[in-house]
């Protein structure tokens, strides 16, 4: 099954983008806390209030904050480039899934030989967060999914319009931002992806 990750966005306060997960986690494989402004309470925070609604602990993943998922007992985090080395954080915490952001096929091969768990590359469309930065493109996306033998997660500028473009390459999955969490109906969104990562046509 092709996953569907949601990020958050940074551009909400807290309790909005709780609010957001509350309407929509039932339809999403896997929800990102990435908001470098927040403080340990606020991840904490995010965290206690989603599990109170339902998510299991499962669904959720930590960006960078590797000591906030060791101690909430989180299993997985998502490692940037300026995060601590995918190979130091396995070493030290073998129980963790590692996921780690790459941008070309040597970096990917890299990190699966590093022991990441998945991968996640982009971004592949023109995105407005990426403002005056080249997209890499599908081709640069097929290249690292033909590289190595984990998931790869695609990211940046994906619509439900232009997922069937991505599905034929062999995706893991995609990860999106604004285009749910702060689209006026966000569950509608969500339902456009899903039926999109289906195969179903969607405008």
């Amino acid at each position: 099954m092709t996953t569907l990750h949601i990020i958050s966005t940074g551009r909400q306060p807290l309790d909005k983008f709780v609010d957001k997960i509350r309407q929509i986690h039932h339809e999403i494989d896997y929800i990102h806390l990435r908001e470098r402004s927040w403080t340990a309470k606020q991840y904490i925070s995010a965290i206690n209030q989603m599990l109170e609604m339902g998510v299991p602990k499962t669904k959720i993943i930590i960006n960078d904050r590797v000591d906030i998922a060791v101690t909430q007992d989180v299993g997985t985090v998502q490692l940037a480039s300026h995060s601590i080395d995918v190979k130091e954080v396995k070493n030290k915490f073998p129980h963790l899934q590692i996921g780690s952001s790459v941008h070309c096929a040597k970096e990917a091969v890299e990190r699966e030989k590093d022991r990441a768990d998945y991968l996640v590359f982009g971004h592949v469309f023109e995105t407005s967060s990426k403002p005056g930065l080249p997209s890499r493109g599908i081709k640069q996306l097929e290249e690292v999914v033909n590289q190595v033998t984990i998931p790869v997660i695609a990211i940046g500028g994906i619509t439900p319009s232009n997922v069937h473009s991505l599905l034929p390459v062999g995706i893991g999955g995609i990860a999106v931002l604004s285009g749910v969490l702060l689209a006026e109906d966000s569950q509608a969104a969500v339902i456009k992806y899903r039926k999109a990562l289906m195969g179903n046509e969607v405008n």
